[in-house]
């Protein structure tokens, strides 16, 4: 037996089932990650009410209402504030006003200024049709659209398994030697030239848990787009954080990018059966939040229904040069949000060892692009209370391609999104999806062939 894989075993084995020690140590070594400004007046967050048993946006319409340009200046500690608030009240009081026009009843509200709308969430008797409801909607004046409030999930393919329980001394990292990131990206010998440093990935998806050891101060905004609550730590968010940002040398796994900055905001919301789930009207929230507060890169690893609002959201951050990354739904019969929005980085999990790659017909974009793929089979990674865990899905594919796309970020900055694909997947390598990191980031050191091994990367200056 290789010597190297019998070593790692003999570490997770020694690791699992060990009482969590030095935890709360570790978590008086870094500041509590920072929150967003909250929200002031009547913009306090409102939880979506809901009935045992009902998803949150089960008779729920989303109406747009075009916002007065006059009224309102945002503020970028923020994403939804106003100076104006007579207009804000008068605005609201027009919406309700609405919903007793059209026998529905308001339920919640959210500015979208990189829109130049208000979006309503109302909601109609559960004996009335949606469809008819939109469609008497479109012919009001008012109404910019109305749409259904959409469902979304976290594309995880299987319950995580334990893999450690006890932080490592510092300076080691037990569970890199069976990362992908480490065996098939070389991620420590990449970070010798790049590392991330200061990009802003937002990270929506559900609660980070920002007191693990291996993420402690890696949040410069931890901040809940679903309820007026601390977001709470979470699998699938604390997960996907991980393999983007977790800082080396803290017992665990070393992110792709260890030096980004991430944006926590939380926007989906663990199920009892540990499923992940989201809607229109909270990734809209923190889409918005987004563009607003400069990030650079988008993590959304999830998926579901093309969705009108979100996709005008996405456009509007492309046109941003914002890098997004969406995770492809393997079973989606048709396009899906938001793998298949035209600019937006589609990627699948690579398949098992033996088996040949079959990315998902739904899955290409309408350029024609095939999704890519990285590793997204039995990744360690971060999990809430000190821990750490195997998971698997497009979620986790999707969040080393974040990471990726920070490295290249702080190596060549002002890149577009469309300029980024191309250095992921090269015009001379089109037949191929799978992501071969040493070579993307010797195209932007512009030194060595796409055959060199990772560790002699060696920079000799980054061209434009």
């Amino acid at each position: 037996m290789n010597s190297r894989w019998l070593s790692t075993g003999l570490i997770l084995a020694c690791l699992v089932g060990t009482p969590v020690a030095a935890h709360a140590a570790a978590s008086q070594s870094a500041p509590a990650p920072a929150q967003a400004a909250p929200p002031e007046g009547d913009e306090t967050l409102r939880p979506l009410p809901s009935v045992p048993g009902r998803d949150p946006g089960d008779h729920q319409l989303l109406v747009m209402l075009r916002l007065p340009a006059t009224h309102f200046r945002p503020d970028a500690s923020y994403g939804g504030r106003y100076i104006d608030d007579s207009g804000r009240g008068s605005r609201r009081r027009r919406a309700e006003e609405l919903a007793r026009q059209h026998g529905l009843t308001l339920v919640d509200d959210w500015p979208m200024p990189v829109l130049g709308l208000d979006c309503y969430v109302m909601r109609y008797p559960d004996n009335d049709n949606a469809e008819r409801i939109i469609a008497k909607l479109a012919r009001d004046p008012q109404v910019e659209w109305a749409q259904p409030v959409a469902s979304f999930e976290g594309m995880a393919t299987q319950p995580a398994r334990a893999a450690a329980d006890s932080p490592q001394p510092p300076g080691s990292d037990a569970l890199y030697p069976v990362q992908p990131a480490a065996r098939y990206w070389h991620v420590a010998e990449l970070h010798r030239q790049t590392t991330g440093r200061d990009i802003k990935i937002a990270v929506i998806d559900s609660g980070i848990d920002g007191s693990h050891p291996d993420l402690l101060g890696q949040l410069a905004v931890n901040t809940n787009f679903v309820d007026n609550a601390a977001p709470p730590p979470e699998n699938h968010g604390t997960a996907v954080a991980g393999i983007i940002a977790a800082r080396a040398g803290h017992g665990g796994i070393v992110g792709v990018a260890p030096q980004a900055r991430l944006m926590g905001l939380r926007a989906c919301w663990q199920q009892p059966d540990l499923a992940t789930r989201c809607n229109s009207f909270t990734l809209s929230k923190a889409l918005n939040y987004a563009i607003l507060n400069g990030a650079q890169v988008i993590n959304l690893s999830l998926a579901g229904p093309p969705d009108r609002l979100l996709d005008k959201l996405l456009d509007v951050a492309l046109e941003r040069g914002i890098g997004v990354v969406g995770a492809v739904d393997a079973k989606a019969a048709g396009p899906a949000f938001p793998a298949s929005h035209r600019g937006v980085l589609a990627v699948a999990s690579q398949p098992s060892a033996g088996r040949l790659a079959a990315a998902p017909a739904a899955a290409a974009a309408p350029s024609g692009d095939p999704p890519l793929l990285a590793p997204g089979n039995d990744i360690p990674t971060t999990a809430p209370g000190g821990r750490w865990s195997f998971v698997s899905g497009s979620s986790y594919a999707a969040a080393h391609v974040s990471g990726m796309l920070a490295l290249m970020a702080q190596l060549q900055p002002g890149a577009t999104p469309a300029q980024l694909r191309r250095l992921l997947q090269p015009g001379d390598a089109l037949n191929t999806v799978n992501i071969d990191a040493c070579a993307t980031i010797s195209r932007l050191l512009r030194h060595c062939s796409c055959s060199c091994t990772a560790a002699g990367l060696t920079q000799r200056g980054v061209g434009p």
